[in-house]
């Protein structure tokens, strides 16, 4: 390849990258502005899952039967690991992030979510006895600091819905490392596109049927501005981030593409202030410096 060619890759590569980690920390900005119009968590993830479904069950075509490679059969074992990392990875971790949401900033949300590479440390850890360095005990302690900052402020008041809302976005990240810490066994198999449309596909599947069980048919009657930001959320928060950062991967790599991702906390707290108002002030920012120093360097440290 040219230098030219590879100038070229490298910077389509940072470019999506940084529209895919963008484009995934608008989520939250999405969420909160539906909040509004008094759509509840199940009605509201039912409708961002049902506009995705389509586009994932495409995905998990396109993987199959337009990939280079041949078409691996699945087998029984394949489709309960599927079933499975789709209710952790996606349904699960999903569930609870609109829940907690409900009670929290997008800001304090995306930080805690970004604790997700210390936490996979942790599991590797607790299940495979995975050592952690003494470098990597610090990166934790800054980014948990980091994120304690900015819940201790907002603790200070809110109370009693920023401990309920923080328990459960760090149950949806705890429940998302699961995924990225069971799955690498499917990746080798199946690959990351189809292994990623199969279980977001039953993910949407799932909370559908949760709606369905859960609540009565006249409660998808909801405010056409619900039903615009669940598309906009589908497509441009869920979809086209997953397709983005795949490609950079493809591109410059995971941990280049990692370090670009660092960009989302960032944009969520400017679109926080800008479209829903939420505070800027010193806590936030220096919460999100540690964190995001924690994180940068937790991935630095890594075997």
């Amino acid at each position: 390849m040219s230098t030219a060619a590879g100038s070229s890759t490298a910077r389509a590569g940072l470019l999506l990258a940084l529209a895919g980690s963008i484009a995934f920390s608008g989520k939250a900005i999405i969420v909160k502005l539906a909040y509004r119009h008094g759509v509840d968590a199940v009605t509201l993830i039912m409708y961002r899952m049902l506009f995705a479904l389509p586009l994932f069950l495409g995905l998990s075509w396109w993987a199959t039967y337009r990939s280079a490679k041949p078409v691996i059969p699945l087998t029984r074992r394949d489709w309960l690991g599927i079933l499975g990392l789709g209710c952790s990875g996606y349904y699960a971790a999903s569930m609870l992030d609109f829940w907690g949401l409900q009670y929290i900033s997008a800001s304090l949300e995306r930080l805690i979510l970004y604790l997700n590479p210390t936490l996979v440390l942790v599991l590797g850890w607790l299940l495979y006895r995975r050592p952690i360095r003494a470098r990597q005990y610090g990166a934790m302690a800054l980014s948990y600091g980091g994120m304690l900052l900015v819940f201790g402020h907002e603790l200070s008041f809110e109370g009693r819905a920023t401990l309920i809302g923080g328990g459960l976005v760090f149950a949806s990240a705890i429940s998302y490392a699961l995924y990225l810490v069971y799955s690498g066994e499917l990746v080798k198999r199946l690959g990351s596109l189809r292994l990623v449309g199969l279980a977001t596909s039953v993910a949407c599947l799932l909370c559908i049927l949760q709606f369905l069980l859960l609540k009565p048919l006249s409660a998808a009657i909801v405010a056409p501005e619900v039903i615009w930001l669940s598309l906009l959320n589908a497509l441009a928060c869920t979809a086209a981030p997953v397709l983005m950062v795949m490609m950079a991967i493809e591109r410059i790599g995971s941990g280049l593409t990692a370090q670009v991702g660092m960009v989302g906390p960032l944009s969520t707290i400017a679109m926080g202030v800008w479209l829903l108002g939420e505070p800027l002030d010193g806590w936030v920012l220096a919460g999100t410096a540690l964190v995001l120093a924690g994180v940068l360097w937790v991935t630095r440290a890594r075997p």
